[in-house]
C-alpha cells in the first residue's frame, strides 16, 4: 500500500475483508465462501465494484462494497478518509 500516492489495498482473510490505508486496517465481515479477491473494477469515493472466487463457484462473482457507512459506523469521518484514495488494488497477504 503506498499512502502517499493515493493507493489503498483490499484483501480477505477468513470471514473477513481487510480495507487498509493510511496507517488504518478496517475488516469488516464477509461470507464464509469468500476465498479471495480477483480485481477490483472500479472505485468511487467509498464504492467499490470487484470481481471475487467463491468456493462453489466456477466463475468470478462481481460484488459490491460500500466503506460509508462501515466507516461511518466505525466513527471515521468517511469524507476526509476517502478523499485521498486514487485507486484500490487488491493485496494477497
Amino acid at each position: 500500500m503506498n499512502e502517499a500516492s493515493g493507493c489503498a489495498c483490499l484483501s480477505s482473510e477468513g470471514p473477513y475483508s481487510i480495507f487498509s490505508f493510511d496507517g488504518h486496517s478496517i475488516r469488516f465481515r464477509t461470507p464464509r465462501a469468500l476465498r479471495r479477491y480477483l480485481s477490483i473494477k472500479e472505485w468511487d469515493n467509498g464504492y467499490l465494484v470487484v470481481d471475487a472466487e467463491y468456493k462453489g463457484v466456477d466463475a468470478p462473482v462481481e460484488e459490491y462494497i460500500d466503506l460509508v457507512p462501515i466507516l461511518t459506523n466505525l466513527y471515521f469521518d468517511a469524507d476526509r478518509f476517502l478523499a485521498p484514495i486514487k485507486k484500490v488494488v487488491v493485496s494477497y497477504e
